[in-house]
């Protein structure tokens, strides 16, 4: 007798798809259309750099001005109409001008690496994903990357607001004959980062001394008694998170993309207001803007009472204003510092050049860093 056959169950029908309103679809093709306007318009753009670097390589200018871009910039979001956000506008205009500048010629930039540092990030913020950006073992080996013309420019880390100044960055300045070109300001926000994503893997957080210390009471609070590992940058942690599930690194979203790695926490530095400054360093002095800082650096006589006293009163007298002043010990003369001062003013404007050379007169030695536009508002590393 044959057994009665189940049913057999028919796969349930895929829904119909719903027909496109035709408001729609009349909406998306005028967004098409303006699509292929802004092309047009880069296009255009594009033609009249060409022309531009065509201009320059005649008359010997560099490609990279530091001023120009800051200003362009600062308009564009100023004039900024809406509702397009004016927060976007410069890192929108950002990639333009990159694109469009490596079409004057392919500007190799020099960081402190390896890949996914916040050096990195400050690099990639000032000239872009188009230019040939470059990661070195040290600072120094930023300097001498762009002395031997191995790099047209370099980027390096000067001060942060919550560490205080980089030493190594002032005493490679006061043994190089480069210039400052131009200086970044970079938020930096630090990120949990690991390879599980899962906090209760965490046995370990590794990052560089200052970032530790920048999330001291966040890790106090959230991950009490975690062993602390220092490295040699925030990349090398990445690099240890991703190689080992129980250690967690401190560092920035452009490391968790090159790592591989995902963002347990966001934001976990103690102060918002952390803030690190990189200055852009090279071979050409850039001109004045209307809005730059000059760096120098003196020695004094230190058997000499009141020459300190005497090397900063011309500034006043002159009405030019001191932004930074740091100390650092002269080598090889123990008890004898260098001076670093950063001013107002770019060094061809008269009561600047008046200021210097009188303070000059009471300096032991006197070289200047460079004359560059200021930085615009920090951008986000990390974010």
């Amino acid at each position: 007798m044959n057994e009665p056959q189940s049913p057999r169950l028919r796969p349930p029908a895929e829904p119909a798809a719903a027909a496109t309103p035709p408001e729609l679809d009349a909406l998306r093709r005028r967004i098409d259309a303006v699509d292929h306007q802004l092309l047009a318009a880069l296009n255009e753009r594009a033609r009249l750099v060409g022309e531009v670097g065509a201009l320059k390589r005649r008359l010997g200018l560099p490609v990279f001005h530091a001023g120009r871009e800051r200003d362009l910039l600062e308009r564009l979001a100023r004039d900024n109409a809406g509702p397009f956000p004016s927060a976007a506008v410069p890192r929108v205009f950002g990639e333009i001008i990159s694109a469009t500048r490596a079409l004057e010629g392919r500007v190799r930039v020099a960081f402190l690496g390896p890949e996914g540092t916040f050096s990195h990030v400050a690099a990639r913020q000032q000239f872009g994903s188009q230019s040939d950006l470059s990661p070195v073992a040290t600072i120094g080996d930023v300097f001498t990357d762009v002395e031997r013309g191995r790099a047209d420019l370099g980027v390096v880390p000067v001060e942060n607001t919550t560490e205080g100044v980089v030493t190594q960055t002032l005493d490679a300045f006061a043994e190089s004959s480069l210039t400052i070109c131009g200086e970044v300001l970079l938020r930096i926000s630090h990120h949990l980062l690991s390879r599980t994503g899962r906090r209760e893997n965490v046995k370990r957080v590794a990052s560089i001394p200052q970032a530790l210390a920048q999330c001291r009471l966040w890790l106090e609070r959230n991950l009490p008694g975690t062993e602390r590992v220092e490295t040699a940058s925030t990349a090398a942690a990445a690099r240890c998170a991703a190689e080992d599930p129980t250690v967690a690194a401190i560092g920035s979203q452009l490391a968790a993309e090159t790592w591989g790695l995902v963002v347990l926490e966001s934001s976990i530095e103690d102060r918002p207001d952390n803030t690190t400054r990189f200055l852009v360093i090279g071979r050409e002095a850039p001109g004045p803007t209307g809005r730059d800082l000059t760096s120098v650096v003196f020695t004094v006589r230190k058997d000499e009472s009141g020459t300190l006293h005497r090397l900063l009163q011309p500034f006043a007298e002159h009405g030019v204003n001191l932004t930074s002043i740091q100390s650092r010990p002269l080598k090889g003369k123990p008890w004898e510092y260098l001076f670093f001062l950063d001013l107002e003013g770019h060094r061809s404007e008269p009561a600047v050049a008046r200021a210097l050379e009188a303070a000059a007169k009471s300096a032991h030695s006197t070289q200047i860093l460079g004359s560059f536009p200021r930085a615009a508002a920090p951008g986000v590393g990390g974010a």
